[in-house]
């Protein structure tokens, strides 16, 4: 796939559309690495932990097994 740069601002930027974006499993909140490989532009999804979503399916679960504890405990 050939692509060309658009202008956004004062910057310049490289379009990814949905379906790429779908196969690389990113969203527009995804962070994203860029690298330099000689001379090609390497962008990868940044590993910053395990994700919102999996946070949150964890604290469904624990909230679950131990959300009556838990408030017995606080009181």
């Amino acid at each position: 796939m050939i692509k060309t740069l658009q202008k956004h601002g004062n910057s310049m930027a490289l379009v990814i559309e949905k379906p790429m974006m779908e196969a690389l499993g990113i969203t527009e909140d995804t962070p994203l690495q860029i690298t330099l490989n000689g001379n090609a532009l390497v962008i990868t999804p940044a590993n910053v932990g395990i994700g919102q979503a999996r946070v949150e399916e964890s604290l469904k679960k624990m909230r679950r097994r131990y959300g009556p504890m838990l408030k017995r405990l606080a009181e």
